[in-house]
């Protein structure tokens, strides 16, 4: 019997979904992550999810679940870190293909819950799974409703776990710890991030490189490439409440479920209403796709990348990677070479 993880909004969270696996559940086996391909444009060239008929090579799993393998590869003009994460993390990644609607999306998860034998643990990192809808920095709060409202519709038993409340910078620690009272809270241990480290090494992911930090001790400020992050006792916990509370918070998956919309299109059209924010397209304001620069980290000297680093980060004692990554002009594929140039061997470069 196993537990089906659902990383809440793709991109990077299954790395952080590893670390929460690690955490919650002592199991033999390598844990199931069910995952959205949801990538940002800068890796992507296809916005929204991707779904099946965006990939060659994927295999089958439980409840006939496609799942990526190192061979599964995109189909271009589509991009997705999902097949080399395959390769670098010990788990068995699933694809969640939400084009054919919320029901059809909550259908495939109950499948795999079922099949796996276990209950569904929905992880969020950075906690905006949680939000109202009118926080100022919210920017991509469609993918976490609708897990949310699809789980909710399986019928199976569902924790929903919060990481690293506030690390996402789209709604503050102190907002998200009232909307959690009570709520019991486990601290990962070092060994628990570690799992995630071949795959940090390399992956753009902010929010879980953050956690998986703060985790292994990293205190402070950290400028990441659109928000400061300050990393507290409280930045290196993982939350869980029951799945009806978390529906409470989120009014955008409370619409998804009295309107069952039909398809993709018109879910994110819901959340549009909702928001502001059109759910397939979130990010593309924030992060604009970057073409790599010519030279790469060959040309850059380390004492002069340090310090154009420390006055871009203007008194943040931590960077993430993807940000000195772009300050520096480089593109995000160039994130070992810039941690073997800088000499940095944990989740995020210290400039103090």
């Amino acid at each position: 019997m196993s537990d089906l993880y659902v990383a809440a909004g793709g991109g990077g969270d299954p790395l952080g979904t590893l670390i929460a696996a690690r955490t919650v559940t002592v199991a033999p086996d390598p844990p199931l992550i069910a995952t959205y391909a949801w990538e940002r444009p800068e890796i992507s060239d296809t916005p929204g999810p991707l779904g099946e008929r965006h990939f060659t090579g994927l295999a089958r799993s439980v409840g006939g679940a496609p799942a990526f393998t190192p061979g599964t590869r995109a189909r271009r003009p589509a991009g997705s870190t999902l097949p080399r994460l395959a390769a670098d993390l010990p788990a068995r990644l699933l694809l969640l293909d939400p084009a054919r609607g919320l029901s059809a999306l909550a259908g495939r998860i109950g499948a795999m819950a079922e099949a796996a034998g276990g209950r569904i643990r929905i992880v969020d990192i950075g906690g905006d799974i949680l939000t109202h809808g009118d926080e100022p920095g919210l920017c991509s709060p469609f993918g976490d409703a609708l897990t949310l409202a699809a789980c909710h519709l399986t019928g199976i038993p569902t924790t929903v776990h919060v990481a690293g409340p506030g690390l996402d910078g789209e709604i503050d620690e102190r907002t998200l710890l009232a909307r959690m009272p009570g709520c019991h809270a486990l601290t990962p241990g070092p060994a628990a991030a570690s799992a995630a480290a071949r795959a940090l090494a390399w992956h753009p992911s902010e929010a879980s490189a953050l956690w998986a930090a703060a985790v292994h001790g990293a205190r402070g400020t950290v400028r990441a490439v659109n928000h400061t992050a300050e990393l507290t006792g409280v930045s290196a916990k993982l939350y869980h409440l029951p799945l009806d509370e978390a529906v409470a918070h989120n009014p955008v998956a409370r619409a998804l479920l009295a309107e069952r919309p039909g398809t993709l299109e018109e879910a994110a059209d819901l959340s549009h209403r909702l928001t502001g924010i059109h759910g397939l397209a979130p990010e593309d304001a924030r992060t604009p796709r970057q073409d790599p620069p010519a030279g790469g980290t060959a040309l850059l000297d380390r004492a002069v990348a340090v310090k154009a680093l420390r006055e871009a980060a203007a008194g943040a004692e931590h960077v993430t990677f993807r940000y000195a990554a772009r300050a520096l002009g480089l593109a995000w594929t160039d994130i070992p070479a810039l941690r073997e140039l800088l000499g940095g061997d944990t989740p995020l470069l210290r400039l103090t």
